[in-house]
């Protein structure tokens, strides 16, 4: 076992699986992986199974399975979990799809065990916009829902809704998950506002979002209304909630 944990939820992603397993374990900083699959139909869960038993049967590869498709946020708070109990002293958050360049992954890693901070985040915007392959009409959407989400919380993140982290164990300790209300890309909102009202450390890091090649993304309607109107909703609760170490 490594000190660090990438955590990856899976929904019908077996054109990214193996490749994106290739990609973190032949990084020269040693990762440990955590698929969590929400019983893709495509097989995915079954490609880490066999990866498990041939391949990387001498590395660090864990899948937990449930029983259907519950939610980008759950996911990620059964990972968390995991981790805690696992002891690991890093934990990040990735996506299958390679929007996320597995390589930045040791920026976050320096960020956090070199440079102080208590949660990294791979930023999309810190410098400019650093996307590539999306339609600029989703550019704009994601550009400004950042803004809202600032103007509205009083975070000083550039990248709100960014959803490649890497958060020191205690931080996950700190904040009592069970009190992580949203599913959605919500989720990504509502964990770093948390950790900032928590007084903890974060520090974004310049990053190149591409948008996938290969499968299907899995944003909706109903995900960005959720992060929409659930950003209210959080800020009015915060104002009523002392944030007290779980």
């Amino acid at each position: 076992m490594n000190d660090s944990l990438v955590i990856i939820p899976t929904y019908n992603e077996k054109e990214n699986i193996h490749l994106i397993t290739d990609a973190v374990f032949s990084l020269d900083k040693k990762f440990d992986i955590l698929i969590v699959d929400d019983n893709s139909p495509d097989g995915t869960a079954q490609i880490v199974k066999d990866l498990q038993k041939g391949e990387y049967k001498e590395r660090c590869l864990y899948l937990l399975e449930r029983q259907g498709k519950l939610g980008l946020g759950t996911a990620y708070i059964e990972g968390f979990q995991y981790a805690i109990e696992k002891g690991y002293d890093y934990i990040f958050e990735m996506d299958a799809d390679f929007s996320h360049n597995p390589k930045d992954l040791e920026k976050l890693y320096e960020v956090c065990a070199v440079n102080g901070a208590d949660l990294a985040i791979g930023s999309r915007y810190v410098s400019g916009v650093n996307v590539v392959n999306w339609p600029m009409g989703r550019v704009i959407m994601s550009y400004f829902a950042s803004i809202y989400v600032r103007f509205i919380t009083g975070m000083p993140i550039n990248d709100t809704t960014a959803g490649f982290v890497c958060f020191k164990r205690h931080v996950l300790e700190t904040i009592n998950l069970n009190n992580i209300k949203f599913i959605g890309y919500a989720f990504q909102i509502e964990m770093k506002f948390t950790a900032m009202k928590f007084g903890f450390i974060l520090q974004e890091v310049p990053i190149v979002f591409t948008d996938r090649t290969r499968g299907k993304s899995k944003m909706s309607g109903s995900i960005f209304k959720e992060a929409f109107f659930g950003v209210i909703q959080m800020k009015l609760g915060s104002i009523f909630r002392k944030y007290i170490p779980a």
